[in-house]
């Protein structure tokens, strides 16, 4: 019997050790362990039924000009001229737009008091300060990751951002004004996915809040690449088109 007790336990210890070393378990050991690399889930084998994101409803002021803007995107987009991002023009894209770019991994760092949130592409910096009282949205300085506080609830770590400056790139291009709001539940789904649940509320452009569904697979062993902008082989010609650059040898 004793050593079937201990048995148990050295699997049981095992199994914690693996999570913290950002390995693939078969067993979520601690839900509050989300350090690791992890990849956009977009589809495939493995890939959770995608969840419907919330429908977009601006306000009547801010509608004209989005719906304006993302049609000409759409057209531009057809004929094989898409139109300058910030992304091309080397801009960082910002909360919460970072936390989904193309298929390029995001690392989660855990350390006391602090969540950090590091994207490849750009290599994005974002910092979640865990139990600390929320600012004033008019007393944060608006930027492009603007003020992130988190808070575990039970096995999700929900964190509410203010202070996005308005020039950063929203969600589907949506504008925003300076009482944005974001509140993401980030949580594991498995021992190897994750899952980000983004709400935006701005009561000055939204009719009401826009919620949408990130999932992640984790990436054992992945090391983070250096993503430098100045690398692009892009730029944006005189009529805001993305143009190839031609290198010089």
């Amino acid at each position: 019997m004793t050593r079937h007790i201990a048995g148990a336990a050295a699997v049981l210890f095992l199994s914690v050790v693996t999570v913290l070393n950002g390995q693939s378990t078969s067993a979520v050991a601690d839900p509050h362990n989300i350090t690791g690399a992890w990849e956009p889930m977009r589809g495939g084998p493995g890939a959770p039924p995608p969840t419907p994101p919330s429908p977009i409803v601006l306000k009547p002021a801010f509608a004209p000009d989005w719906q304006a803007r993302r049609a000409a995107q759409d057209e531009a987009t057809k004929r094989g001229e898409p139109l300058a991002t910030g992304g091309s023009q080397c801009i960082p894209y910002g909360v919460p737009t970072m936390m989904s770019i193309a298929n390029y991994p995001v690392e989660i760092l855990q350390t006391p008091g602090q969540v950090t949130i590091i994207t490849e592409a750009f290599s994005e910096v974002r910092r979640v300060y865990l139990d600390r009282p929320q600012m004033k949205v008019e007393d944060v300085p608006p930027g492009y990751y603007g003020r992130s506080i988190g808070t575990w609830d039970g096995g999700t770590l929900v964190i509410d951002t203010v202070g996005i400056a308005e020039k950063v790139a929203g969600y589907q291009s949506l504008p925003h004004s300076p009482q944005l709001r974001v509140t993401e539940r980030i949580r594991l789904t498995g021992a190897d996915t994750l899952e980000d649940q983004v709400t935006l509320d701005d009561p000055i452009v939204l009719e009401k809040p826009v919620t949408y569904t990130l999932a992640y697979r984790r990436l054992p062993k992945y090391e983070m690449v250096e993503f430098v902008c100045d690398n692009n082989r892009e730029y944006t010609d005189d009529k805001g088109v993305v143009r190839m650059k031609v290198l010089d040898k």
